[in-house]
């Protein structure tokens, strides 16, 4: 790559604010209701039933398509696309029930009565499928997707990439998203161990984190290699000279090991998260560590790769809290030591969980930034307290979204007492190209960087006009959908 244009690319990504937090959350709110739309097609008129070349654009669309459009051509009017999604999901609902399939036994797998369908009370495990967890980290890794190649044209606002010290911005979320949605994804092998009985010792953990981090460590060499073989345009500030993201993600698991060894008697998940976030935070404030990180020479390999090492810390604890949550809604049956929750329907009680862990979060992250409070500034670049509360806040958020739409709009979703029943319910739910990019989630990650590199060393993207850099994001993000989608169908599952 050219010294001259991958000084401008590197300047493009550099030394940005960010945007507002309630902007970040206007954009954001296209991902709920985009599947509103989509929930309301399906519930009301069993449009994705059939599964062919019109559903898929559709589903691609709405579920896809809204994302790219909230982040370029509607970055500066996300109300105006939240409304043209959200109307029609209203009036769907609010009009009669409309199967557009025309065989003779329809397939009506929700029950609008609340009755289940099957009176038998064997197969149901006590880890349930939920559907909209599966559209939380589906959508996440869309978000995902679209930005890092998005990011490198114009079309993508400033104020939405990564912001180089203090401030917020979405691919700032999206970086402490990835995570937090990994931290819930790892809490259900947990709960089954648990549930099995099956006790490991600390070394046999340890063994099985190694073997999920070799992969991730793997690819943070490969990217690290071709990075600096090809001279690809870094913003070294990010997270150093050599590390990157991968690696980050690679040491999640060993460290998560070492904290499920602890005695579950003794500290919670959630505790450990908050702990260690409040003792990182008070080290940078009291000591030369945040001006190490933020001003230190590159004289040395840990000083090079400063960002990347103690970055960790906030990030395990993002990783530490979306575990915690997982353990409290992933169950079928969670006894809670608060007695009106015990109360509620069903239905209910994972939603007033999912309410209440964010309503926690938020009111720390008003105590934490606020004027009134602690006065403390948002840093992805050191993962600081306030960065932690605020991706923990907003993720319990989204996912407290997807679970109501899931609540309004599949009453009967887990009301089958027959597995089998249940899986078809939840099928059903679901939308194939977010199940799709949920199932191979770290796999298409790596195929959107892949492509993401492809794309910038062959186009200038700097000069691309809007209608260019927008036909090329468009063919991107089909070409990963249709290869997720295809995976998804043939029940291929590519364990990284």
């Amino acid at each position: 790559m050219a010294q001259c244009y991958k000084s401008l690319k590197e300047d493009f990504v550099s030394n940005l604010s960010g945007g507002g937090i309630w902007e970040i959350n206007s954009v954001t709110a296209v991902v709920p209701a985009a599947v509103l739309l989509w929930s309301a097609l399906q519930s009301r008129c069993d449009y994705f039933v059939n599964y062919g070349p019109n559903a898929f654009t559709t589903d691609f669309l709405l579920n896809v398509g809204a994302i790219l459009a909230a982040t370029t051509i509607y970055s500066s009017a996300p109300t105006a696309l939240n409304t043209l999604l959200i109307l029609p999901a209203v009036a769907l609902y609010i009009f009669p029930r409309w199967s557009r399939t025309r065989t003779k036994k329809p397939f009506h797998p929700v029950v609008a009565n609340g009755t289940p369908d099957n009176k038998g009370e064997d197969g149901l495990g006590p880890l349930p499928e939920r559907p909209f967890i599966t559209h939380y980290r589906g959508s996440m890794m869309v978000v995902t997707c679209v930005a890092i190649l998005a990011v490198d044209f114009r079309v993508f606002p400033r104020r939405f990439a990564k912001v180089e010290t203090w401030g917020t911005s979405l691919m700032d979320m999206g970086v402490g998203s990835f995570v937090f949605a990994a931290g819930l994804a790892s809490a259900r092998p947990v709960l089954k161990a648990r549930e099995a009985g099956k006790g490991t010792s600390v070394a046999a953990s340890m063994v099985a984190a190694t073997r999920h981090s070799a992969p991730l460590l793997l690819l943070g060499f490969v990217r690290l290699y071709s990075v600096k073989g090809l001279d690809y345009a870094e913003h070294v500030s990010e997270y150093g000279v050599h590390w990157n993201f991968f690696f980050t993600l690679a040491l999640l698991p060993p460290f998560a090991a070492i904290i499920q060894s602890l005695p579950q008697s003794l500290f919670s998940v959630h505790f450990i998260a908050l702990s260690a976030a409040l003792v990182y935070q008070i080290v940078l404030d009291t000591t030369s560590l945040k001006a190490y990180v933020l001003t230190a020479p590159r004289d040395n390999l840990l000083s090079q790769n400063r960002e990347g090492v103690f970055s960790f810390v906030g990030y395990f604890g993002i990783f530490l809290v979306g575990q915690a949550v997982g353990f409290d809604i992933l169950p079928r049956r969670n006894p809670s030591t608060m007695a009106f929750l015990s109360r509620l329907n069903p239905k209910y009680q994972v939603l007033t969980r999912l309410a209440l862990w964010s309503a926690w979060f938020s009111v720390l992250l008003f105590s934490a930034i606020s004027y009134r409070g602690f006065g403390l500034q948002v840093s992805r670049r050191l993962a600081n307290l306030p960065y932690m509360l605020w991706v923990s806040a907003f993720n319990c958020a989204q996912l407290a979204l997807f679970c109501a739409i899931e609540v309004l709009m599949f009453p009967g979703l887990y009301l089958a007492t027959d597995k089998p029943i249940e899986i078809r319910r939840c099928k059903y739910a679901t939308s194939q190209i977010l199940g799709a990019f949920n199932a191979n989630g770290l796999a298409i990650f790596l195929l959107a960087n892949l492509l993401t590199g492809v794309v910038n060393l062959s186009t200038n993207t700097l000069q691309a006009n809007r209608a260019r850099a927008m036909v090329t994001l468009l063919f991107y993000t089909l070409v990963l959908a249709s290869i997720a989608t295809t995976l998804h169908f043939r029940k291929i599952k590519i364990k990284l």
